[in-house]
């Protein structure tokens, strides 16, 4: 759900850029300039404060040199006009550190020979770079090195955001969808990319596949304490580490849906706090575009679906982490594969599950895989709540909102119950394979079918990549396959219909839509072409079985 904020006013909060975002060389990047390196420069106070970004190189032997300083500068002198008492040095150097200089570099030689004890323990204490050039150099060289080094950087990141601004424009007029969008994120910052909503439940993610487990894991816990430091460092006027995760909201006209965030990655540059914010832009402009339609929950859900039966994930570890970090829990929790036909209802199908006080994924089922517009729900239950027929019929309701109609057109097919992602995948395929059979309906209402009602289906479901199974359904049932291939015949449908309506072939006939006549010359043939006696309850049995297992691997 998104949060509308009317306080303000309707501006989208810039984060603080990191350091590496805003285009400048370091302290450290300068001293390698060949102009500065002549004067061979020796560190005295360095470590972290050689990551400074200098904004601008300036000289001046002034005293009086910090009142003329915004900040950022890279400060050459030789100190000749410098205080001489040890007191008055300690408080020049901290009225430098006071007005936020990147770095001092000081020649040696002109007016001092050494640098002064009380300015080296000064700069170490401040925590600012301080550098001593043992041989003369031409100052208006250096700066001329140094300005034209930061013109050059500064020239490269604007060029540089001008493309990614370019391309994630393109991105957001085409429409391009949630999970594209952070796609390319990754790609572009060469980083995994993570997008979740205001509960900190993951909509969609690029993270490669040996990082999964770790990285989703706890992922509500470890989103919230991310967010916490975020926030501080927003409070104190600092960015990001470069170990952090980068936070970016996705947000437009006072309203927020969620956030980017982007793992520590490599510098980019055009600035990774740009790259991200200019993702956040197109996925805020699709949310505009998208309305009061919540296209990030479809689409995001739909596919994690497609990944689960796709099989698109490095171990049940790494997809368990992912599924509950969108929000849908397994550990303890009751889990079944349930399949949907006879309305579109994938995006009502996690608040029908509230009803019940559970939690479910859906998307849309491949047409190969179950009936046309079927869905495929993957539905959560507390382990105190049971899914008897009064719950499913509560959860079918909620399904079609009131509409009696819609309701009496649902058919549900629900696998066996499941404690963990792996027996919950077997699951969700007995619901498919349920799914491809007949549904008999009787009166008003939805029409429930649960596999623990089919016990030679569920065997089947089971057993489906043995390959003593496959030869069996292959060997019975070719000389069928082959007909209905070669005349686009209806043999294997007839027989399906038998087989649902063992001894009545008066409902055989009328679900195969057949007049009896035709019907049982298709039975005929069918006895003919398989050389057995369809009046036999264990060729029957073979038969059903063989039928099952074809239903089953047909995709």
């Amino acid at each position: 759900m998104a949060d509308r904020r009317e306080d303000e006013a309707i501006q989208t909060n810039r984060p603080v850029l990191e350091p590496a975002d805003d285009g400048l060389p370091t302290v450290r990047e300068i001293l390698t300039i060949p102009a500065v390196a002549q004067g061979i420069p020796e560190v005295l106070s360095g470590g972290d404060a050689l990551d400074a970004h200098v904004r601008w190189a300036h000289v001046s032997d002034s005293a009086g040199v910090a009142r003329l300083l915004n900040g950022g500068e890279l400060l050459l002198t030789t100190g000749s006009g410098w205080p001489t008492e040890p007191a008055e040095l300690t408080a020049f150097i901290g009225g430098l550190v006071d007005v936020g200089i990147a770095g001092l570099v000081l020649e040696l030689g002109v007016h001092y020979r050494y640098v002064p004890a009380v300015v080296e323990s000064a700069a170490r204490e401040h925590g600012l770079a301080l550098v001593a050039l043992h041989r003369e150099v031409k100052f208006v060289a250096l700066t001329e090195a140094v300005h034209s080094r930061i013109i050059s950087v500064q020239t490269a990141a604007l060029r540089a955001r001008d493309e990614v601004r370019e391309r994630f424009t393109a991105l957001a007029l085409r429409g391009s969808p949630p999970d594209f969008i952070v796609q390319q994120l990754a790609q572009t910052l060469g980083a995994a990319v993570v997008l979740e909503n205001l509960a900190h439940e993951v909509v969609a993610a690029e993270v490669p596949l040996a990082a999964e487990t770790e990285l989703f894991t706890r992922w509500e816990t470890r989103s919230r304490a991310a967010h916490r430091r975020h926030d501080e460092q927003r409070r104190l006027g600092s960015g990001a580490g470069a170990d952090e995760w980068l936070i970016v909201p996705v947000e437009a006209r006072g309203i927020r849906w969620g956030h980017l965030i982007a793992l520590p990655g490599p510098a980019h540059p055009a600035g990774r706090t740009s790259v991200l914010e200019q993702g956040a832009i197109a996925l805020a402009l699709g949310r505009l575009a998208d309305g009061a339609v919540d296209e990030w929950v479809r689409i995001g859900r739909q596919r994690l679906v497609d990944g689960l039966l796709d099989g698109r994930f490095a171990g049940l570890p790494a997809a368990s982490a992912r599924i509950e970090a969108a929000g849908l829990p397994l550990e303890g929790a009751r889990l079944f594969g349930i399949v949907v036909t006879g309305g579109a209802v994938a995006a009502a199908a996690d608040a029908a599950a509230r009803e019940l006080g559970g939690r479910a994924l859906a998307g849309a089922a491949p047409e190969s895989a179950a009936a046309p517009s079927a869905t495929i729900v993957v539905l959560s239950l507390p382990a105190t709540r049971t899914l008897d027929d009064a719950s499913v019929r509560t959860f079918a309701a909620a399904l079609a909102a009131g509409d009696s109609a819609v309701l009496d057109r649902l058919v549900l097919s629900i696998g066996s119950e499941a404690s963990d992602l792996d027996a919950l995948l077997g699951s969700v395929q007995e619901a498919i394979d349920l799914a491809r059979g007949p549904a008999r309906r009787s009166g008003r209402g939805p029409v429930l079918r649960r596999s623990d009602d089919r016990p030679l289906m569920r065997l089947v479901t089971a057993l489906r990549d043995d390959h003593r199974l496959l030869e069996h359904g292959e060997r019975m049932l070719e000389p069928l396959i082959d007909y209905d291939l070669a005349r686009k015949g209806d043999l294997l449908d007839v027989l399906g219909a038998v087989l649902a309506h063992p001894g009545n072939r008066t409902a055989a006939a009328s679900a195969s839509h057949l007049s009896r006549s035709v019907f049982y010359q298709r039975l005929a043939l069918i006895g003919d072409l398989l050389g057995v006696d369809l009046d036999d309850g264990e060729t029957l049995t073979a038969l059903h079985l063989a039928l099952l297992v074809r239903r089953s691997v047909v995709r």
